[in-house]
């Protein structure tokens, strides 16, 4: 499925670039467009749902985010119609009385998922390795090769106000994040992806603050509850967010952990002489940053407003706000790369 406003000036000749070599490679395929937030997700529910060994997200980061969801929703709801028991209720994450619940998870059994990306971003592509441009990405494809991955098991507060539920393939952040992702949206299509990425973390650095938020963290079978003053907390399955900013070099997106970086600082002119070193992987040396692993996070505030104001980036996306709950679900997706 294709995104055609995919957030490049260049889309519409990449995506006839593709459409002209997707034949000859793969034969005979279904091409469906999407034409408003959330259709991907809804597309390809209905591919998965219908039979489909492979569907592919054409677009960036945020477009492949709803593909994912769409597919394990599919396989979620066929799962629940065999078994009874739903997505809704899939281990990995803290129970009430914050004892860790089961990892232990059968073979994905819905379709694979391919990336073409032609975004803004491209962040996931760079985790898994895939080249640049749509030869890159058609390749990766056509070899036939597959990864099966982890997920984000996320649950938030939506931007209405109402509790979301949705898996994230990538990152999920709060506080700088989320600010950046409003920023990007209105940052003309001419503007390079990386250009505008920065532009827009310098602005939302220049106007965010520094926020003590309650992290209930479970790592290794134990709970520990801190609470942690940043303007940053990014939970990571993949490695680079935000148009290439190497937020999480350690993380890789099967290995059952979550990599969890905090970002605070002294005083906000030492935050924006510093922003560049997270494209570069430098961040984790400065005495400020922290980093921890974990199988399940809470992270919450306290005061309802106050967390309506701290913004979640989902996959690229601005999608809410905290309290947020997260787990990692293991070898979760069957992913072409």
């Amino acid at each position: 499925m294709i995104n055609p406003k995919c957030g490049t000036s260049k889309a519409a000749d990449e995506i006839a670039k593709l459409l002209a070599r997707v034949g000859h490679l793969f034969g005979e395929v279904a091409v469906v467009y999407t034409e408003r937030r959330g259709h991907a997700e809804d597309l390809a529910h209905a591919g998965a749902a219908a039979g489909h060994p492979l569907i592919v997200a054409v677009g960036g980061d945020g477009t492949l985010s709803e593909v994912v969801n769409g597919v394990l929703r599919a396989e979620d709801e066929a799962r629940t119609a065999e078994t009874g028991t739903g997505g809704a209720e899939r281990p990995g994450g803290l129970a009430a009385d914050g004892e860790a619940t089961s990892s232990e998870e059968p073979a994905p059994a819905g379709p694979a998922v391919g990336l073409v990306s032609i975004g803004t971003g491209g962040d996931f592509r760079r985790t898994l390795g895939i080249g640049t441009g749509i030869e890159a990405s058609l390749e990766t494809m056509a070899s036939g090769r597959e990864r099966l991955l982890d997920v984000i098991r996320a649950e938030f507060r939506g931007n209405d106000g109402q509790p979301v539920s949705r898996y994230v393939i990538n990152v999920i952040s709060a506080g700088l994040g989320g600010l950046v992702d409003r920023y990007i949206e209105s940052t003309p299509s001419f503007v390079p992806g990386r250009i505008g990425y920065h532009m827009a973390a310098l602005r939302a650095a220049a106007v965010s603050t520094q926020q003590p938020v309650t992290a209930r963290i479970l790592s290794d079978g134990e709970t520990r509850e801190e609470v942690i003053p940043a303007y940053l907390f990014a939970v990571c399955n993949g490695r680079w967010f935000g148009g290439g900013m190497d937020v999480a070099p350690m993380a890789e997106p099967d290995d059952g952990r979550l990599e969890v970086v905090t970002v605070a600082s002294p005083t906000k002119p030492y935050l924006l002489r510093n922003i560049k070193s997270v494209y570069e992987g430098k961040h984790l040396d400065i005495p400020s940053v922290n980093h921890f692993s974990c199988s399940a996070l809470e992270l919450r505030m306290g005061d309802p407003e106050a967390e309506r104001r701290l913004y979640l980036d989902v996959d690229g996306d601005a999608l809410g706000t905290l309290p947020l709950k997260v787990s990692v679900e293991r070898r979760r997706l069957r992913f072409r790369a």
